[in-house]
């Protein structure tokens, strides 16, 4: 009833690959357009473990946010991932820096209860991350909606300000390189994942709280919304978020 290019198609009209970073590799990663995409399971990312999910379901298609292919393949073990998705016909379609541009920051924020005013940067034409004015919050509170909104089991931020932070930068993934942009824009918070400890240090000087509420929990809210886009658009297709969809880290406590 629906092919792989029909559903490429619609991710496309709703996040272009053409706002994708050079050095990613969004877009159609195993399969071809031609191949049925009756069953769909999505996932922030394909791990053995959702491959052979899709496998023993019968899933035609995964559509994840972090492409299964990220690096060039030299040679295929057919006990891999890719091997067992070209094993079982299984195709992906992957979105990831290009669903970051175009949508993924707004969610981010709606999640969080914050509202974008401006964003952190624009590269290529596409905007990277959200700035938000809040009438004030403090570290810990904004840590406390990070954790009961996103679901992640700790958040990490610094020290920098014990006052309440009025505007507040959001980049979903690892956004710590944008440290300078969110420091000119006048932000006293940020929001991210992937945090290294220099950028903790250097916000810290600077008077910058920054959060660290994980990569994988900043971003995993793209399978609720891409299963909601997919559902209205599509639906006589059977659309789940993958049962073995979750963080590989284990937070011990």
């Amino acid at each position: 009833m629906y092919t792989v290019g029909d559903i490429y198609t619609f991710i496309e009209e709703t996040a272009p690959f053409r706002l994708q970073e050079s050095y990613d590799n969004s877009g159609l990663c195993v399969g071809n357009k031609g191949r049925s995409a009756n069953k769909i399971l999505l996932s922030l990312d394909c791990t053995i473990d959702v491959a052979k999910e899709a496998a023993e379901v019968g899933a035609d298609l995964i559509v994840t946010h972090h492409p299964v292919i990220f690096r060039g393949i030299k040679r295929l073990d057919p006990d891999s991932v890719v091997g067992v998705l070209a094993r079982n016909d299984i195709s992906v379609i992957s979105a990831h820096t290009n669903f970051d541009s175009a949508v993924m920051n707004d969610i981010l924020c709606k999640k969080l209860g914050l509202d974008p005013v401006d964003c952190i940067a624009e590269e290529n034409g596409a905007k990277m991350g959200c700035i938000c004015e809040h009438e004030g919050i403090t570290a810990e509170a904004l840590a406390d909606i990070c954790k009961k909104n996103l679901g992640c089991p700790v958040v990490r931020f610094d020290k920098a300000n014990d006052g309440l932070l009025k505007r507040i930068a959001v980049c979903s993934g690892s956004g710590g390189s944008f440290l300078g942009e969110v420091l000119a824009k006048g932000c006293d918070g940020y929001i991210t994942g992937d945090v290294k400890h220099d950028i903790f240090v250097d916000a810290y000087n600077a008077g910058l709280v920054v959060f660290d509420a994980g990569h994988f929990y900043t971003e995993d809210i793209f399978c609720e919304h891409m299963q909601g886009l997919l559902k209205e658009r599509f639906p006589e297709a059977d659309i789940s978020i993958a049962k073995n969809s979750g963080d590989v880290v284990v937070w011990h406590k």
